[in-house]
Parts: structure tokens; sequence; C-alpha cells
């Protein structure tokens, strides 16, 4: 039963990763190509800089004759510096450049731009952070190297932009905490896929320490970054790397000057983007230079000073475009031509088709007759080109108006059309609505209005509960036919939600129809999604969030549909327990490692207190089984979260200097949700009782391979615990761990226990066949269940000497079941030590020395311990006066890990050391 449970519980967690890493939209970005050879030119930097920064490097992007007339660095645009980020190449670039030097082309350039890139010789920032303050430095100097490029050039810039891809975009916003930095020298600072909030896996405290340095910063000292204007995007669901709410840049008082957008609701995108395809994408990369190109301030040949338009432009093309060149002032007023043929419509539901016109019209919509029965009016316009389209007039007394206000900047670009929305209660001056078209040949579009009220346009539609699991739905069907209809999702704000949208529509006839829009609006963040659909027809559209709903807003996210006039649709939600297992995964996949430590420590724990009382060693599954009880763990954490929220309790915590509980830390980022943690922990147990089965099959295997090529002698005869050659290979290994890497070590040591385990259960098989042929004549029911545990033994050759005694023959038993458990620990370890160790293979060649090395402190106490633990059976811990203090560490350490690991790995392998420590003094007092 506890196999088939455990089973369950770690398919659950497959499922939900498969949701997170497969199952979501199809990559509908455009691939960006270079029409010509691009080339990377390497800038000079100074010898005190490339002596104190020797991976790190700076080059200047170009193609044909742009990069052939730039070789001798005369350099006259404006300078933009793009940072890569985790493992990230600077020929990333290339898109952006590319894309920037052919719309330089396009205006003969009189505006261009200078890409610059870095070099951070791929380094693992993200999962290891001691290089991140070295590499803010020097990004510092290459900034004070690419303004001394354009020293004594004709408006020659002070500041530049600065393109930052993953942890690139965290290493621009770190400049501002360096102390000789001036504000001044950033203006625009554009992220891509940036965790900002927090790492996506906190696995040093170097890391986690910068960031806290960053965010703190960007708080508390907004004023110093009054210059600059930040923009983030964000990847969307595609992007498994970095979900899109640690995208989102941290709320301040200065909101005015940052925004933070998922890609998917980007206009002219509409495309959620993988965390590798978001540098490369054609669309968005087209939004990102053409919002470049209006920034620049035409007298002075750079990007404007003025932090206003800045933001204006930010949000024409990120937020809401018009399908209008951008204008800081636009002109409203316009003038209307009296010669083209004037019509009026008195109806409250109008369409047109127009093809080979060969003169305008204006078609009028007198308000005054609308006004009392209809409360809005939509307008729809299929020719996507950036001329205005729908004006006002305030004072039409004849049957033409020769000037009228421009509406058409109250538009709103969707994939198929532009549409605007007025509500007539806004415009009390308006005496009537102007259409018009213009003359054209061969385009054929269409244009449709019609007034409606907005309450027989707005229905309710209540989600479905969690639990329901897909087996209820609720639906509802628009009765009403028009071009627009909401759906408000009622209920529908937590990040646990998830659903499945069943939009059908059925028309009236069969005639041709452009496709139906279908967008989810969230009013609390900008992460909107667009579907695009064939009407008639049936579409799927998955409802989640990136971004929980603030505590004190009220408002409710809604489905538009910009529907054909002549249809009906049918909208059907139902809770996807698939997409749920997803949002968990995705939101707290992270600190699985946490809640499988905990289990282990329980399981671990209940060997020690098997020691006590029986004399004997549990199994890891068996002791998993009995000790994996979440009432154990939970409600402590949850009791110390409540009592934080007392202010007496709250000081002593504080004057104990404890740290912050990570539960309250996800909470104020809203990303924790009622039994998150009891899920947690559940899926931790499936995932501990499997990963035991398995790594207990494994260590079998390995043994059977040994025993096979090797075919040892017997039991181990050496029982001492210390010995020269142990002495000398501890002193070596700590050596070792000093002068190069901690992780190094840690692996070394790691695979050592493992080599000492496989040694001693071969051993033991051995032993066990010796065993079986000397008890032909009395059968001992214990030696069977030992069969049972270490396998069978074809192959073994057979031996002559006597057995062991059965005493001897239990105690290595119940060592290898020791051993065991202590290397599932220590499984975690290495695991969570790779990324240092991977990061010092790769920059081997420019330093033996990892520093600040995240491993050390743990990796000296480690070697240590491993090395007594490998060596001693549980006889020794049997009699050892400690014992009876070290059975009751697992329990409260389990619930630490639980309490402050979850938002800081790195913590773990303390949590673990501890009581491997108190095993290695059992071992020895």
């Amino acid at each position: 039963a506890a196999a088939v449970w455990c089973g369950v519980l770690a398919a659950l967690v497959g499922l939900g990763v498969r949701d997170v890493l497969v199952l979501y939209e199809e990559n509908r970005c455009s691939m960006t190509y270079m029409f010509e050879y691009p080339e990377y030119l390497k800038i000079k930097m100074p010898k005190k800089i490339l002596g104190r920064y020797p991976a790190y490097e700076l080059y200047l992007y170009g193609e044909g004759n742009y990069a052939e007339e730039n070789r001798n660095l005369v350099l006259t645009g404006i300078p933009v510096l793009f940072l890569p980020g985790n493992a990230g190449s600077y020929k990333q670039v290339r898109s952006l450049g590319s894309i920037a030097l052919r719309k330089a082309e396009d205006l003969d350039f009189k505006y261009h731009f200078d890409v610059f890139s870095v070099n951070f010789n791929e380094e693992l920032v993200a999962l290891y952070g001691g290089s991140l303050q070295r590499q803010t430095r020097f990004v510092h100097e290459c900034i004070k190297v690419i303004l001394k490029l354009y020293k004594g050039r004709d408006s020659a810039p002070s500041s530049v932009a600065i393109v930052g891809h993953s942890m690139g975009g965290l290493v621009a916003r770190a400049l501002l905490t360096l102390r000789n930095f001036k504000a001044e020298l950033i203006n625009v600072l554009v992220t891509q896929a940036t965790p900002h909030i927090a790492p996506v896996m906190p696995l040093d405290q170097y890391l986690t320490d910068f960031y806290t340095a960053v965010n703190h910063h960007w708080n508390v000292k907004a004023q110093h970054r009054a210059n600059l204007t930040t923009l983030s995007v964000a990847g969307g669901f595609r992007d498994y790397q970095v979900r899109s709410a640690l995208a989102f840049l941290p709320r301040s008082s200065q909101q005015n000057s940052a925004l933070s957008v998922v890609s998917s609701e980007v206009p002219r995108v509409w495309a959620s983007t993988d965390h590798l395809s978001i540098v490369w994408c054609k669309e968005l990369i087209l939004a990102t230079v053409r919002a470049f190109f209006d920034l620049i301030d035409e007298n002075t040949k750079q990007i404007t000073q003025d932090a206003r338009k800045r933001m204006l432009v930010l949000e024409h093309h990120f937020l809401k475009h018009p399908a209008k060149f951008f204008e800081e002032k636009p002109e409203m007023l316009a003038e209307l031509s009296g010669a083209l043929t004037w019509i009026p419509i008195k109806t409250p539901r109008w369409s047109y088709t127009a093809q080979n016109e060969s003169d305008g019209k204006y078609f009028t919509f007198p308000l005054s007759s609308h006004r009392k029965s209809y409360s809005h009016v939509h307008c729809q316009n299929s020719m996507l080109d950036t001329n205005s389209w729908i004006y006002g007039c305030t004072n039409s007394s004849s049957s033409m108006c020769l000037q009228g206000i421009d509406l058409s900047w109250k538009a709103e670009l969707l994939p198929t059309v532009k549409a605007v929305t007025l509500k007539l209660q806004d415009y009390p001056s308006l005496t009537d609505l102007v259409l018009h078209v213009p003359a054209v040949n061969s385009n054929k579009f269409t244009l449709d209005c019609e007034f409606f009220n907005e309450v027989s346009r707005t229905v309710e539609l209540p989600v479905t509960h969690l639990f329901s699991f897909g087996l209820s739905s609720s639906k509802i069907v628009l009765n009403s036919t028009g071009l627009i209809h909401n759906v408000q999702l009622q209920h529908f704000g937590q990040i646990y939600q998830a659903f499945k949208l069943y939009v059908e529509s059925h028309c009236q006839s069969l005639k041709e129809r452009k496709p139906s829009v279908y967008r989810l609006h969230i009013p609390w963040s900008h992460e909107d999604s667009l579907t695009l659909s064939q009407v008639p027809s049936a579409t799927e559209i998955s409802a989640k969030l990136q971004v929980a709903q603030p505590e004190n807003d009220t408002t409710v996210p809604v489905l538009n549909i910009y529907s054909s006039p002549d249809c009906q649709y049918e909208v059907t939600i139902k809770t996807s327990f698939l997409q749920v297992l997803g949002q968990v995964i995705r939101f707290h996949g992270g600190t699985l490692p946490v809640y499988i430590i905990s289990n282990i420590l329980l399981a671990y724990g209940r060997q020690l207190k098997s020691l006590i009382s029986t004399g004997h060693c549990l199994d890891f599954v068996p002791a998993l089984t009995k000790a994996s009880r979440p009432y154990k763990v939970e409600p402590p954490v949850n009791i110390i979260k409540f009592l934080l929220r007392l202010n007496w309790f709250k000081g002593l915590w504080d004057a104990l200097f404890l740290p912050e509980l990570d539960a309250v830390s996800l909470s104020k980022q809203d990303a924790w949700f009622p039994f998150v943690s009891l899920i947690l922990f559940m899926f931790g147990t499936g995932i501990a009782y499997w990963g035991g089965v398995l790594s207990n099959l494994f260590i079998k295997l390995l043994s059977s391979l040994w025993v096979a090529l090797t075919r040892p002698s017997g039991s181990p005869t050496d029982d001492k615990l210390f010995t020269r050659r142990r002495l000398y290979i501890t002193a070596f290994m700590i050596l070792l761990s000093w002068t190069t890497c901690g992780a190094l070590a840690i692996v070394i040591t790691y695979f050592h226990y493992i080599f000492k385990v496989i040694k001693l259960h071969s051993s033991v098989r051995t032993e066990l066949s010796v065993l079986n042929m000397h008890s032909k004549q009395t059968s001992d029911n214990s030696h069977k269940e030992m069969g049972k545990s270490f396998g069978s033994t074809d192959g073994i050759s057979e031996a002559t000497k006597p057995p062991i005694s059965n005493a001897t023959f239990d105690g290595i038993a119940d060592s290898l079941k020791m051993h065991f458990t202590i290397l599932s620990m220590l499984t975690w370890i290495v695991l969570l030590s790779c990324p240092s160790l991977i990061y010092w293979l790769k920059n081997l060649r420019y330093h033996i020395k990892l520093d600040p090395d995240p491993c050390r402190a743990v990796s000296l106490i480690l070697i240590t311990v491993a090395e007594i633990i490998m060596n001693a059976s549980t006889a020794k811990i049997k009699s050892s006066k400690l014992l009876k203090i070290a059975v009751y560490l697992p329990l409260p350490l389990s619930v630490a890990v639980v309490a402050f690991a979850p938002m800081h790995l790195y913590r773990i392998p303390h949590f673990v050391i501890i009581p491997l420590f108190l095993h290695a003094l059992c071992c020895v007092v």
C-alpha cells in the first residue's frame, strides 16, 4: 500500500513537471535572420581592466559595410549595450543588432544605434552568485569605455541604453548599487526574462544577498533612478525557466518610470516566448527596435532625456498600440474634406465592405438618437494601416463635419482588426461619429460599427471549484449577436487555479468571415493572452495566472470575445487538474529538495529510534513509511507563522537574530496558498520513497558487478576507525577543498563513500554465499531474511573458510541500511553543490581557486564527518552515550529545513551536516 501511495504521489509530480515542460502553446515567434554575415569587433580594454577581469570582453556588433566602416571605432550612433544572462553568449546580440541596422538603413542612417555586447564567458550566474558583483563592476567599466569612444564627436552621448537578457538584466539593475556609479550613465533599461524578484534556484548565499541588495536599493532609493526608464518583458508560460511573476519589477514609489509586461500581451507579438527565443523572437525584437527609434530626440540625435516621453513610447509599443505611429503630443483636431461623399447612418448596427474605392467616403452616425438607448459604441476596421479612420464631431449642424476630434488614438490594435470602444457618457460634447473610408485599389477591407448596452454584453461565469477535477463545468450561452462580448470569470484570482475554457461558435450562414479574437484579460497584471480562431469552430483556451490578485483588488478577469455579428457563442469552463499540478510545480517545484530532505531526516530519526528500541536498524523504505507524517512537520511551522504576527513574539524572534520564515516571505510575494506546504511534503515523501528504492537497486547492481570483477574474499577485517591512510586521505581532501573548490572535494568524498558501501555490500554477499553453503544441515530464518535483503548470489565462487557469526552478519547488515540513508542525504548535498563545481571547471583556466566558494565551509566539515561515518559500524553507535541525544535531533531539523530553506536552498546542507556531525561523534564517543 505504501509503495502504491508513494507511486501515485511521484506520478502526480511527474504530471505536473510534464505540464510545465511540455504542455504549452506552440512557438509562434518568427526567427530573426541576418542579411549579411555578422561580425563582432573586439573593443580593446585598458590593461588594468584586463588584469582585473581576464575572462570578460566587450564587442561591437556589425554587418557588411557598417562593420567595415567602424573597424577604426569612429562611432557616430547611439550606444546600446547588450548583457547576456546565465550561460548566455555575447553573440545573442545579433538579432537586436541586425534589426536595428536594417531599420537604420530604411532611414538612410539619419539615426542609427551602435550595439555593443559583453562576453561574460557564459558563466552560470543563475546558479552561482559569486561572480555577480564582478560582472556588475565590469559592466560599469564597459559603459565608461563605450562613452569614451564618442568623446569629441558631435552630439556625443552621455548615457547608454542597456538590454539585459535573463540575469544580465539583474546585473544592469545592480549598477545602481555601486558606490561610484553615476545614475545618469544609463537612461533606458530593457530586460528580457529577467528574474527580478528572487532567484529561480537560491543555491548559494552570494546569490540571495545580491538580490537583497539590488531590490532593497530599488525600493528604498527610488529617487536615485529618477532618470532611468525600465521595461521588463517576461516570456509567459513557454518560459519554464523563469516564471513571469519573477520577471515583474518590484513594486515601488517610482512605478511611473517602470513597466512590466508579458510578451503575450505585447501588440504585434501576442505570443509567449521561451527563455532563449525571447532574444531572437522577430516580433518582439521589432517592437523593441521601433521603441528605441521612437525614443530618439531629433535635436540631440540621442535618446531623449524626457522621462515622461520615454514612458509614453514604451506604453505605445508594449501595452496599447492604436495602430498609429507614435506622437508625443498628437494633434487631436483633424480637418475633414467636404469634397468627399458624406453618408448618414441611422441604424444601431452597420457593416461596410470596401474594395477598389475610387473616391473616399465619410459615414456619419448621429449620436443624439442613440444616447438614450445605448451606453457604448464599438467600431472595427480591418485595414491595418496607420492612418486616422474614426472621428468625433462637436458641432455638426449640417450633413457634413469639416473638423473633428481624431478618435483613432483611442483605438487598439488586434491581430485582425483595429478596434475602438467608446462610452458615450464620456463624450457628452460629441454630436456625430464619423468613419472615413479612403480611396483604395484592390485592397479589400471591412468596417463594422454597433451601438450597445454594456449590461447586455457583459455576463458573469463562475469558475468551477478546484476539487471538481474537471468532472463538473460552468456554461453560458451568449444569445445576443454582436461585435464584442465580455465574459467575467468570477472567483478567479489565485495562482493555484487553472481552467480550460471552451468557446464554441455557431453561425447562421456559411459566408466567409474574419477570424474571431479571444482575449483573456487580467486587469491587475499585464499578462493578457490572445487566441485567434476561425468561425464557426470550437476553441480551447488555457486560463491560469502568473500573478495572484492583490488583496485590495476587486477587479475580475474577463474573456473578451471579438466576435462575428451573426454568430452565437457558447463558453464552457472546467477545472484542469493537470494544469493545477503544473501551477504547483511552476511556482514551488524548486522547493521540492527541501521536502525530500525533510522526509529523509524523519526516516533517519526512525532508524536511530529502532537502534535504541530493538538493537537493529530498519531499512530506509520501511523507516520512511513509518516516520513520514505531515503532522510532525507542518503544524510547528504554521504555529510559528501565526505567532510571528504577534508583536511580542516578533520582537523576541528578532532579538534572537533568527531569519525570517520562508513561508512568510513567499506570502509577501503572493506565491503561497493554502495546503501547498502539505502537498509539497507528500510529493517529497513519494520522491524520497522511490529515490530510496532506486538507489538501493543501483547499489546492489554495482555490488554485483564488483563481485563479478574482483571476487572479494570475505567481510572487511579492518575494525579501526582511524588509520594513518585514512588520516592522509582526509588531510588531502581538506587541502584540496581549501586550495581549489569545496564542491570538488564534496563530490570526490561522495563517490569514495559509495565505493566503500559497494565494497562492504560485495563482501557481505560473498559471506552470505559461504553461509548458505554451511547451512545445509541447519537452517536459520534470520539468514533467509538477510538473503532477501541482499539479493541472490549467482555466480559467486565457493569459499572454504568458516562463516561469520550471526551477530556480526546482522551488524554489517544494519550498517549497510544506515549507509543507504546517509548516502541519500549526501546525494542532495552533492546535487546542490554541483553548480559551483561546474562554474569552477569552466573558469579553471583563469583561476585555480574558486573565490568566493559557497561550499568550502560545508566541505571542510563534511570531509571529516563522512570519513568517520563510512568506516564505522552501527555497533559503535549503539554503544555510544550520545545516541539518546542524537535520536531527538532529526525531527526538529526536518521542521527547521521546511521553515527556513524553501527560499534559501543553500541552507539544506547545513541542516544535513548537523545530524551527520552528531552521528560521527556517536561513532567516536
